[in-house]
Order: C-alpha cells, then sequence, then structure tokens
C-alpha cells in the first residue's frame, strides 16, 4: 500500500523519526528525511539503501520556513509527488517556570509548535491539489494531560493535539487528505537529554529505570495509521508503556 509513495520525516537523525523512516523504507516508500545531523542522517541513508529503500536526506532546521520549503520542494522535484509528511522534529526541555528559562521556552515553541506549522504549510498546497495525502503529527501524551515543570511543554504538545484535529476537519472531507496525531507515553529516546533543570535530575534518574517504550514501537503506530484504507481516518494514537499510569 506504501510502495512508491513518497514520504518526509523530520527529525530522522534519531530515535521515533529514525525508526519511522526506516519502516517506511522498508514498506517500499521513498523517504525524504530531514534532521539537524547530517551525520546520523547520512547513516540513515545508508541502511535504507543497505535494505533496498530509495531515499535521501538534508539538513533541516524546522525552525526556518525556508529550510522546510526547501526539503520538501527537493523531494517533489526528484518525485513527483509528495504523499506522506511525519512531523515528528521535538525538544522536550522541562523546567520548571520559576527558573525563567525563557531560552527554552523559546525554542520549543519555535521546534514543537512553528516547525509543525512550516512544515505543514510546505506540503498542503501539494496534497490539496493532489486531493490526497497523510499528515502524521507527533503529539504526547503530554497533549493530553499536564504536569509540574511541563507547563511549555504540555502547552506545545496541546497545540499539535487541536492543530490535528483542525487539519482533519479542514483537510480530510474535502481534499481527501488523513490526519493522524500520535500521542506517546516514556519512549526511550534522547528527549531527556535536553532537560537543563538540576531539580529534575532525580526525574530524569528515574525515568531511565522505568520500563519505556522503543522507537520502533511508535513507528509501528505510525505505520498501522498509514497502512489503513483510503476510506479509514486514524485519527489519534494514545500508546503508553503498559506500566505507566498517567
Amino acid at each position: 500500500m506504501l510502495k512508491d509513495k513518497v514520504a518526509i520525516v523530520t527529525g530522522a537523525s534519531s530515535g521515533i523519526g529514525y525508526a519511522t523512516a526506516l519502516s517506511l523504507a522498508k514498506a517500499g516508500a521513498r523517504v525524504a528525511s530531514g534532521a539537524r545531523r547530517t551525520d546520523r542522517l547520512a547513516e540513515l541513508d545508508a541502511e535504507i539503501a543497505k535494505a533496498g529503500g530509495e531515499s535521501f536526506s538534508q539538513k533541516l532546521d524546522v525552525t526556518q520556513r525556508g529550510s522546510c520549503d526547501g526539503l520538501v520542494k527537493k523531494a517533489h522535484e526528484k518525485w513527483g509527488r509528495v504523499d506522506i509528511l511525519i512531523n515528528n522534529a521535538g525538544l522536550m526541555p522541562l523546567s520548571f517556570v520559576k527558573k525563567l528559562k525563557v531560552d527554552e521556552w523559546d525554542r520549543m515553541v519555535d521546534v514543537n509548535i512553528k516547525g509543525v506549522l512550516y512544515m505543514t504549510a510546505a506540503v498542503v498546497p501539494i496534497m490539496t491539489e493532489a486531493k490526497t495525502g497523510h499528515i502524521v503529527n507527533i503529539s504526547s501524551v503530554a497533549g493530553r494531560l499536564v504536569f509540574p515543570a511541563g507547563g511549555v511543554y504540555c502547552g506545545t504538545k496541546h497545540f499539535v493535539t487541536a492543530f490535528s484535529e483542525a487539519l482533519r476537519q479542514e483537510l480530510s472531507s474535502r481534499y481527501g487528505i488523513r490526519v493522524t496525531c500520535i500521542e506517546p507515553g516514556v519512549v526511550a529516546t534522547e528527549l531527556t537529554s535536553t532537560i537543563t533543570d538540576e531539580s529534575l535530575s532525580s526525574f530524569v534518574e528515574d525515568a531511565k529505570k522505568r520500563e519505556t517504550l522503543q522507537s520502533e514501537d511508535i513507528a509501528d503506530s505510525i505505520m498501522y495509521a498509514l497502512g489503513t484504507g483510503p476510506h479509514v481516518n486514524v485519527n489519534e494514537i494514545l500508546i503508553r508503556p503498559r506500566t505507566q499510569e498517567r
């Protein structure tokens, strides 16, 4: 079902993005990957080629609209279509508001919100003209719940969840564009490495000891949503480790 479709994946240099790009390629999709770390993107391209897939990658800064437009334009020019967008790039530098880590707040807004908007803006004209497509936004359980030290992060993920539903209402019935919001619980990724609030050090250490989901688990949920028939729109997938209560 995904053979020869063109998929764009952001934040593809590690974790969920890397695993998803590889899964898409193995399923026969042609994959355009973007991230800041080009060395890791080169490894991804090599792994895809080894698996018999087709891909290209380029440096991507989702906080810059021109960078987002550039990745989409190259994919469209190379393969003549854009069928799937995986909005995965994100940051999670948790901190208590009283710490006033305003620079980190700005960065989360730029990556987690503006990055989703810029990438979506880049693909929507192509998809609406074709009257088909699938946009997958990676939100979080934090897009449903709020917790101390997560005020800004949760706010950005609540935005992603709300924006996904707005996109679905606007684009699905009118243009045939499906929209899926993926809401993972605790996943073993690099997200906690961005936390600089020292008062959260015990939280970070405890998180490392928990049973977690793997990036491949989230990639599997994305592949499920993408693999359903064109008459099916998997709106949301909330996925937690079995032992996570909230």
